[in-house]
């Protein structure tokens, strides 16, 4: 009877001499299958599932498979398919629009009866593309002046009808909807849904602390019931609330002076929130609401129906007073797969289904989401999906449906713009992962994490430029961050793959300039850049700096900065 360690000899010498036997591509292959099964065997959980395949795009072979049809939790890999059915139902130019609506008549500076502010479901009114987070409102409140209106009789209505579906969706997990990544789903948004509370001591111990909201006025409601604590003393602030819809409650207390205590929560009711501030714009430039605010979420409720977006569609009756045009959906789908953001990738979710079968519900939505991958052919039949942004654990996809959503893409006229939507890695504000490997500065991919589920999906090129395709799903892993070490190494590995050293490229893949494709001039939108400055920006685009200043009132000639939104008007009429 031979040993185990003769047996393990034996056997190591039979797999070298089969080695050596084969071509040198098939080698190399075997040689890549067998790195990526012992980095995947390196990680073993009791119960854990691993579902992955690499493809090659120009080979149209599959290098690596381990269980890739298994239908798993993908979390925020689930972004993948809303982006690329975004790209295919809406089209990268696709834009959202805000209005300020009413049916009623203008004498004397006076609208006699209610303002609307509606919305479409644009995610955008925030900071992450403004200077400002109540920029859009003030623009608004601009062409509001300009209408002549200084007085509203009636009450400003914040109608979120366009997209009628629940807010929070029941798959999403409920100790989960205080936190920013959950927030409410509405058409109606602004500042992402979100509000920061600042509690500040007061100036001696006994009286309640200062309680403050960014953005101011938010209209929530507060019940703050601290102290302002002696100093010497350890109290516990908090800073509570059960369910989204309960007050919010200060709790506990703060030390005479101590630093400020901060919470950032999501907001009960987004248009109450939007309508709220945007009143508090209104009043600050002298225009009165006699009015309360009132929502409406209903569309047999609202001073519109029969909308079908993109297109507006108005009542002989109803006027527009103001109207507010969002950047292209080719940048918002940069922001829900590189920032991971679930609200844009909810919201563009919702607007599929409200474009393809005229409602905004869960169930339309990805309904369209199927329809149009599987027109370009990717396999939908066993893809489970709840929500757009992944957020729910009980969506289901698998390794083989990613990839087949990445060979699909490429072969689109849209794949450019998916493409640079993805977060490259090595790279400080997108996927900052696989610093000085071969990766860095190549590998392209979405990530995805919940608890107990870890994922990344993309686009390496291997040392010969082979285009590869890759996802890697995990569930049931005790350490989501033992896991990404995994997918590090595999992306890594995909990086220095070659199939022969003495083959030439199978393909060069061009490299795409990523403003030309997210900030061109198509867009009539530009991201400041360091060392830009108005007058160059101007000459780039063949405009006059009059022009620039005129399209961009709100910002200082000489003091533009990197990363600041310009909007870059077109020839011949408007912005």
């Amino acid at each position: 009877m031979k040993s185990p360690a003769l047996r393990f000899l034996l056997g190591l010498s039979i797999s070298l001499v089969a080695l050596e036997s084969q071509p040198v591509e098939a080698q190399e292959v075997s040689e890549l299958q067998a790195d990526l099964s012992q980095m995947l065997d390196a990680y073993s959980w009791k119960d854990a599932r691993w579902g992955v395949l690499v493809v090659s795009l120009d080979q149209s072979d599959t290098l690596f498979s381990e269980s890739p049809d298994s239908a798993l939790s993908p979390a925020s890999n689930l972004k993948l398919l809303t982006t690329a059915a975004a790209l295919r139902i809406l089209g990268p130019g696709f834009r959202f629009q805000t209005y300020l609506l009413s049916d009623s008549n203008i004498a004397n500076d006076v609208l006699e009866g209610d303002l609307v502010l509606y919305g479409t479901g644009d995610p955008g009114i925030s900071d992450l593309f403004f200077q400002e987070r109540e920029d859009v409102l003030e623009l608004l409140a601009d062409q509001l002046e300009e209408a002549g209106v200084r007085t509203v009789m009636g009450d400003l209505v914040a109608d979120a009808s366009h997209l009628p579906g629940p807010l929070r969706p029941y798959s999403w997990d409920p100790e989960d909807l205080n936190d920013h990544f959950a927030a409410p789903i509405s058409a109606l948004s602004f500042n992402e849904n979100v509000v920061s509370f600042r509690v500040a001591p007061s100036d001696r111990s006994g009286p309640r602390p200062e309680v403050h909201t960014i953005p101011e006025s938010a209209g929530l409601d507060v019940h703050n019931l601290a102290i302002t604590s002696p100093r010497g003393t350890r109290p516990h602030l908090s800073i509570l609330r059960e369910y989204p819809l309960d007050p919010i409650r200060i709790e506990g207390g703060i030390v005479l002076g101590a630093r400020d205590a901060w919470r950032q929560m999501t907001v009960p009711s987004p248009p109450h929130f939007a309508a709220s501030v945007f009143r508090n714009v209104l009043l600050e430039r002298g225009i009165r609401i006699l009015g309360n605010i009132r929502v409406v979420e209903s569309p047999d409720k609202s001073v519109l129906t029969g909308i079908t977006s993109p297109t507006h569609h108005e009542r002989s009756r109803v006027r527009i007073l103001a109207k507010h045009t969002s950047p292209p959906l080719s940048e918002y789908i940069s922001v829900i797969n590189k920032k991971s953001n679930n609200l844009f990738a909810e919201l563009v979710f919702r607007t599929m289904g409200r474009t393809q079968e005229g409602l905004g519900s869960p169930e339309a939505s990805a309904r369209a989401v199927s329809v149009a991958l599987t027109e370009i052919g990717v396999p939908m039949e066993s893809v489970v999906q709840l929500d757009g942004s992944g957020l729910a654990a009980g969506n289901r996809t698998s390794a083989s449906t990613f990839v087949s959503v990445l060979q699909r893409m490429a072969e689109t006229e849209t794949w450019n713009h998916y493409w640079a939507s993805l977060p490259q890695a090595g790279t400080r504000r997108e996927l900052r992962r696989m610093y000085q490997t071969a990766a860095a500065g190549n590998l392209r991919a979405k990530t995805g994490t919940i608890e107990g589920v870890s994922a990344l999906s993309g686009i390496v090129r291997s040392r010969d430029h082979e285009r590869l395709a890759f996802s890697i799903l995990l569930n049931g892993t005790p350490s989501t961050t033992r896991a990404k070490r995994v997918e590090n190494l595999v992306g890594a590995r995909l990086a220095e793959f070659v199939r022969s050293p003495e083959r030439e490229p199978n393909a060069i893949v061009e490299e795409i300039d990523e403003r030309t494709v997210v900030s061109g001039q198509s867009s009539q939108r530009y991201q400041v850049v360091s060392g830009d400055n108005l007058s160059s920006i101007a000459y780039r685009y063949g405009l006059t700096l009059s022009e620039m200043l005129q399209a961009n009132p709100r910002i200082e000639p000489n003091r533009i900065l990197a990363g600041q939104w310009l909007t870059i008007p077109q020839r011949g009429g408007g912005s």
